[in-house]
């Protein structure tokens, strides 16, 4: 399993290598609001200070989770560029390298 967290981090990463590859292009795109929709299982583990973890689950694995509520979440997320040492983030403008015969 995958933790909702990590998914996230991943698609950040994804996202930053986008965004690094089009550094010096003429044709950039501004990227949008980003809409991750998954069936996640909820955890609650317990101690003195109790977790609830959201785990990211395949859709035909919902059955191997009995012991934990399944829930299916959406969440838009609106990617900022923010300079490395803070401020105000702005839109992120990514690109890819042209494919043969695209127009």
């Amino acid at each position: 399993m995958i933790e909702l967290a990590d998914m996230i981090r991943e698609l950040r990463e994804q996202l930053t290598t986008a965004l690094t590859d089009g550094d010096g292009r003429i044709l950039r795109f501004e990227l949008g609001p980003v809409e991750i929709e998954a069936s996640v299982a909820v955890t609650r583990e317990g101690g003195g200070d109790a977790k609830v973890r959201l785990w990211v689950v395949d859709a035909g694995a919902n059955g191997k989770y009995g012991h934990a509520e399944t829930q299916r979440v959406t969440l838009t997320l609106t990617p900022k560029v923010v300079p490395p040492g803070g401020g105000v983030g702005r839109t992120a403008l990514i690109t890819g390298d042209e494919v043969d015969g695209e127009i």
